[in-house]
């Protein structure tokens, strides 16, 4: 705020609203599943001061992070689509600065290099295999590589393999 960059504050601001929002919807799910089990509101109330589900810990932030991201990549390509340079390019910033709150991105090589390791080790033969790799390969990954870019890799990957 020190510094006047008012557009990294008001994207930080917008994240920021988007975590206590689920902090909320948390604590909203926590209360409706209490009351379809039958709890009364004492035991309501005790079991949301003990647990409060409001509070996110680092993997829900991370999530709602993720999610801030994925979302302005969506609006990135339907503004390019749409011939809004000017938005898409906003929205590109407002990326950047979420970008720098979540873990480093793989590289291509280290991305490929899991999805060959994978496939080996699956006997993945084709496409028609792709849900026995799609699960190892997105467990070693984790937050550190789209889900779409490895779903093409492996894809790409598994048709290359049946093809030869």
């Amino acid at each position: 705020m020190k510094s006047g960059d008012t557009f990294r504050r008001d994207t930080l601001r917008f994240v920021l609203a988007a975590i206590q929002r689920e902090g909320v919807d948390r604590l909203q799910a926590t209360i409706e599943r209490l009351v379809a089990e039958g709890k009364d509101e004492a035991s309501r109330q005790a079991h949301i001061a003990e647990h409060r589900p409001s509070d996110l810990d680092d993997v829900g932030v991370l999530d709602v992070l993720q999610k801030q991201a994925k979302m302005r990549r969506d609006s990135t390509l339907a503004f390019r689509k749409g011939d809004r340079p000017e938005l898409a390019a906003k929205e590109e910033q407002e990326l950047a600065i979420i970008q720098s709150y979540l873990p480093t991105q793989m590289s291509d090589a280290e991305l490929r290099s899991i999805v060959e390791r994978v496939v080996a080790e699956t006997g993945a033969a084709g496409p028609r295999d792709m849900g026995k790799v799609m699960p190892k390969v997105l467990a070693q990954t984790k937050d550190r590589a789209d889900g779409k870019k490895v779903a093409g890799l492996v894809g790409a990957m598994l048709k290359e393999k049946a093809s030869s």
